[in-house]
């Protein structure tokens, strides 16, 4: 059996997540990074993404979409990010709507970098929550 560490996922509004798990997976600035026991001390940006949580004991792993953020390693994990939920959580029509509208201001003529960076992230968040609901990217491959 692999060693376990807490993880506690906070947000803005709550505590999403606490508890023991044998493996975390989250989206860094650098790509998909995995986290175990005994990892290295870190501190990393996060971006919009999956997270994939294996909790002590178990095969099976958690999935939510969050969104920003960083993760704190140390002997417990930590990830402070703006916003976090559960497939059960999403509102798959609400999700696939904002895709829509940010994909619909991109066409919009006369935009500066920040109307184009903003619409680009509200893409991510949106194909992420749908990415989620559906099981996750990684079950697709």
């Amino acid at each position: 059996m692999a060693n376990s560490f807490r993880l506690e996922v906070i947000t803005p509004e709550r505590l999403f997540y606490d508890g023991e798990v044998e493996l975390v997976i989250v989206r860094t600035l650098n790509g998909d990074e995995g986290f175990m026991a005994n990892h290295a001390w870190a501190c990393k940006l996060l971006s919009t993404g999956e997270l994939w949580i294996q909790e002590k004991g178990s095969r099976e792993y958690k999935i939510a979409a969050i969104s920003g953020g960083y993760i704190d390693v140390q002997k417990t994990i930590v990830i402070f990010t703006d916003s976090a939920e559960w497939p059960e959580e999403i509102d798959a029509d609400r999700a696939a709507l904002a895709k829509e509208r940010a994909e619909s201001s991109l066409t919009i003529t006369e935009k500066d970098d920040l109307q184009i960076r903003l619409a680009k992230v509200a893409i991510e968040k949106a194909l992420t929550r749908i990415h989620v609901k559906d099981g996750g990217y990684r079950r697709k491959r």
